[in-house]
């Protein structure tokens, strides 16, 4: 809980309210309650304040005399032709004000009814409450009541018969005038809360009377009541007096500076101001902890976006670590111009909570993984909206169509950050239900364990919040929090930077400081596309405190700016091994990250690392070329060659139809990796795919050897860069226009004809070549459910490099780290092209070249 002052008001609920502009839900914490337009007590979700400089920290705890904001608006705020519309603005939110102020008055009303029944059986002989009882309870609420009831009732018929002569400065004044018997409430409203419960726990007619207690709802609302509890409705004056003070920001915002209203509001801000000042002159407005109500230091330690599995679906939450529970809550939904508000969807205090593995218990819900290749078109969608984005920067009077962009690029990104996660992170409470977490990356699963095993290795009791407590808790976390948004690229501001889009080459040398003898290996994870994935793995170093891996990796980059490295013991109890595909098993030994600085990593040269991690220090070098560089089709010089050498030059000296290194790889993929989880998608090692490379181009006569023995990843890597370094692509330059054109022809027919009209029209060796690839490819997809590799994984890893034409126009002059340089449209008309090829009934080359007499080669 918060700090609580002297008098016992929990301090952070006017901080707090002030720049959440949070409205409670009192009727618990476990459903979703009425999200749209009031919340379960019968109050309406606060109108939209904007977030002006003067609603800063400061407002309303000055650190000095020369700290205080000057309640004066922004200047140029209302020159010229905007007095009209500052004048109406004005209007808009005094008329919401207004409304509001009727549910506080019913609220209030509320609770004065159950006062004359009362008061009339305190003289009995059989009592609900004694007369001081009744006193320390409503303390205060009659004052309350008719200073607002007052005040209403002066305001609306201004509102009504608005013009610009009205004025309201001085109703305001008023009541900021009045906040002394908010003071009288705030000092006993402690005392009260604890009144109140304990006469419920003695008297049952009382405690159904405190929980049943029926509010109006507004005059339009056709007479209907809510039932609220006195717990709830003796919250809201302390909820209400901070609401007065951000309208009064708003009013002076729309107000011109020569109105009569100006000094009047200025001065009613003012006493708001040092109102709440004095109330909370201690707080510090950078605090990251709460007070629990035994007086102990409540510590926000960790928070994040996490997704949950809850009734078999995926919903996005905010989880909060605390020095003694766990907290999940989501955003809820507010009308649009309205501050986000968070609703607890549970707690489990540190005392009760365990891990749990999906062998410890049935009862986590089973959800299906969506199938990559919808996650990676979603990933297509999203580049081609951030090339969008940058050209219509660029365009006069393009800025409104960018807002609708970065609103569609927004909810794609969101989607991707829901679906994407699929490593399961499993807490239990002992007292209670289990909890699943789905999450992208075993370093963030890692993260999140130890900083709970931290804190449980303390002194920990048990916790049970009340309904009041958990809200102030969850305001609290408004403030409190460290992560701000969903960590999607559409939130960043344009300075922030981009990340690097390209290929980071990654050598792991070694790792040293275990202390004992393991089976050790490393992994790599970088962020993309606002969450981290892992990208390679070292090969397992038996039996050794002293791992000598010497392993190079070319990781693609989209957006990224962050490398980690995790250090696995590699786990050979069988027992432990049958889990579902993605439980990871093996024993984390260290990990840990270094930020991908432009500066250090775009050099020529290689730039040595090294990350400390749990005592273990990991070796590493790096080096990044850009997407432009590292696809450009680059002639080899030496045409004795494979690598870089046009294919009918080396079928031709090959006396093949089909090169000799495509044959080999295939033979081999098919023998030995068509099972291989990830085939054609998982990097292989760099170094194995050179050496590889050297040996087709020199001819070595241990190449089969070679191929027997080499991991098959490097075999398919190999296969994938022949292609990428072909000088032309294989589909050829001159087809590319065609192949663009012809895949989004929407006759199914005109669609065949010119397809296959494209293929006849190709040279014989690029023919044969491509139709070998293409059943090959076909038959690896076959094995999709154990190799997870579908036909349009397959066409989003080939169809760029058997298309990307050898120069391209579009990627000249880009700078390395702009968006645009991911993809383009271009880039998913090639995997669709490639994508209708392999969904295509069997093609034979015989039967192409007798159809070509029926067809002009013209193209």
């Amino acid at each position: 809980m918060e700090p609580l002052s002297a008098r016992g008001l929990p301090r952070l609920s006017w901080i707090d309210t002030l720049y959440s502009n949070f409205n409670y839900n009192t009727d618990g914490y476990e459903g979703d309650g009425a999200e749209d337009g009031k919340s379960q007590d019968g109050s309406e979700t606060l109108p939209y304040i904007d977030e002006s400089p003067t609603m800063s920290p400061q407002l309303c705890a000055p650190q000095g005399p020369n700290d205080a904001i000057s309640p004066t608006p922004p200047e140029g705020l209302l020159l010229g032709g905007d007095m009209e519309k500052g004048l109406e603005m004005k209007k808009l939110v005094l008329s919401g004000f207004l409304a509001s102020e009727e549910i506080y008055i019913n609220q209030l009303e509320a609770l004065l009814l159950p006062i004359r029944p009362l008061k009339a059986t305190a003289t009995t002989s059989q009592p609900v409450l004694t007369l001081p009882q009744i006193e320390t309870i409503f303390y205060k609420i009659q004052d309350i009541f008719e200073i607002h009831k007052e005040f209403y009732d002066a305001l609306l018929p201004s509102i009504q018969q608005w013009d610009e002569k009205v004025t309201v400065g001085h109703l305001f004044q008023k009541l900021a005038s009045q906040l002394g018997v908010y003071k009288a409430f705030v000092d006993n409203y402690k005392v009260a809360l604890e009144t109140a419960e304990k006469c419920s726990q003695a008297n049952s007619q009382f405690q159904k009377i405190s929980e049943n207690l029926r509010v109006k709802g507004p005059k339009d609302s056709k007479d209907c009541t809510t039932a609220v509890s006195m717990e709830a409705l003796l919250y809201k004056p302390i909820d209400r007096v901070t609401r007065s003070t951000l309208v009064l920001h708003d009013l002076l915002k729309h107000t011109p500076k020569d109105h009569p209203d100006f000094p009047l509001l200025q001065d009613a801000l003012r006493i708001s101001q040092n109102f709440l000042s004095s109330i909370n002159e201690e707080i510090d407005p950078r605090r990251t902890a709460v007070t629990t109500p035994k007086g102990e230091a409540r510590q926000l330690v960790k928070d994040g976006f996490l997704v949950e599995v809850s009734e078999s679906s995926r919903k996005l939450r905010h989880v909060f670590l605390f020095t003694d529970l766990l907290l999940c809550a989501k955003m809820k939904k507010t009308a649009v111009g309205r501050h986000q508000q968070y609703e607890c969807k549970w707690y489990i205090p540190l005392v009760d909570l365990t891990f749990q593995t999906q062998d410890d218990s049935d009862s986590f819900p089973s959800i299906q993984a969506l199938p990559e290749h919808e996650i990676e078109e979603m990933k297509i969608k999203i580049s081609v909206l951030k090339n969008e984005i940058q050209k219509e920067k660029k365009a006069p009077k393009g800025q409104s169509r960018v807002e609708r962009l970065r609103k569609k690029m927004n909810e794609q990104e969101s989607w991707l950050l829901l679906h994407s996660p699929t490593i399961p992170f499993r807490i239990h409470n002992k007292n209670g239900k289990s909890h699943q977490f789905l999450l992208s990356s075993d370093y963030e699963r890692s993260e999140w364990k130890e900083s709970i095993q931290k804190l449980q290795k303390k002194d920990l009791q048990s916790c049970v919040l009340s309904s009041v407590e958990l809200q102030v808790l969850t305001s609290s976390c408004f403030k409190l929090r460290t992560v701000h948004s969903i960590p999607v690229t559409s939130n960043k501001d344009d300075e922030e930077t981009p990340g690097l889009y390209g290929f980071l080459h990654v050598i792991v040398h070694s790792a040293k400081g275990f202390k004992e003898s393991a089976n050790l290996y490393c992994t790599l994870e970088v962020d993309s596309f606002g969450y981290f994935v892992s990208k390679a793995k070292t090969r397992v170093f038996r039996d050794t405190t002293a791992p000598q891996w010497n392993e190079e990796f070319e990781i693609e980059l989209e957006g990224s700016q962050y490398l980690r490295i995790l250090c696995y013991e590699k786990c050979y109890d069988k027992s432990m091994l049958n889990k579902d595909d993605n439980e990871i098993v093996d024993k984390i030994m260290g990990k840990g990250q270094v930020q991908l600085d432009p500066q250090t990593v775009q050099s020529k040269n290689w730039h040595m690392d090294v990350i400390e991690m749990n005592g273990i220090k990991v070796e590493f070098s790096m080096k990044f070329t850009s997407r432009d560089l590292s696809l450009k089709r680059t002639p080899s010089k030496k045409q004795s060659g494979v690598f870089g050498v046009k294919i009918n030059v080396v079928t031709k000296r090959e006396r093949s139809k089909v090169p000799y290194i495509v044959r080999q790889c295939i033979e081999e993929v098919e023998k030995r990796g068509i099972d291989e989880v990830g085939i054609y998608r998982i990097s292989g090692v760099a170094t194995d795919i050179q050496a590889l490379k050297l040996a087709f181009d020199t001819n070595t006569k241990d190449i089969l050897m070679m191929l027997s023995d080499m991991d098959i990843n490097a075999i398919a890597g190999t296969l994938k860069l022949y292609f990428r370094e072909l000088p032309e692509p294989l589909l050829t330059d001159r087809l590319y226009p065609a192949f663009m054109e012809g895949i989004t022809l929407a006759d199914p027919a005109a669609k065949e004809n010119c397809m296959m009209h494209l293929l006849r029209t190709l040279p014989d060796p690029n023919l044969m070549t491509f139709l070998t690839l293409l059943e090959h490819l076909k038959r690896v997809a076959e094995k999709e459910p154990v190799n997870k590799m579908s036909l349009h994984n397959l066409a989003t890893v080939f169809g760029p490099t058997l298309l990307r034409p050898s120069e391209s126009e579009s990627t000249k002059g880009q700078h390395i780290t702009s968006a645009s340089d991911i993809w383009s449209h271009d880039v998913m008309s090639q995997v669709q092209v490639l994508l209708y090829y392999l969904q295509h009934p069997p093609i034979s080359f015989a039967e192409l070249k007798r159809n070509t007499l029926y067809f002009s080669t013209d193209v």
